[in-house]
């Protein structure tokens, strides 16, 4: 199934190194930085483009990221707010979402 946006143009969910990026018409407007940490994937940051603001995008980057990781047998740390509200709407994942612990944060400060 093509993955679209509210307006309903198509866009391009993409796993690169440390992120998820979205894209629309070919151009990158969006990512979810990802850390993986054992079996864990560590969701510390999202943002898009202003310019594509209220289409959204973060919601579709996130959902998609979000269920590949789960796919890929990993369990969700999230730390971003818009991470965090996603998969409060979405029960589907709560039998994979670790909360942060301090451990988790020193290694991402480590890391950055």
């Amino acid at each position: 199934m093509a993955l679209t946006d509210k307006t309903g143009a198509p866009v391009d969910v993409t796993k690169e190194p440390g992120e998820f990026t979205i894209a629309v018409d070919g151009k990158k407007v969006g990512l979810t930085q990802v850390v993986d940490i054992g079996e864990q994937r560590v969701f510390p940051h999202t943002e898009v483009d202003e310019a594509y603001g209220g289409r959204g995008l973060a919601t579709v980057l996130i959902g998609e990221a979000l269920a590949r990781t789960k796919a890929d047998g990993l369990r969700i740390v999230p730390i971003c707010p818009t991470v965090v509200a996603y998969v409060e709407k979405h029960p589907e994942y709560a039998d994979v979402v670790d909360k942060p612990t301090r451990e988790i944060i020193a290694q991402l400060k480590s890391k950055s």
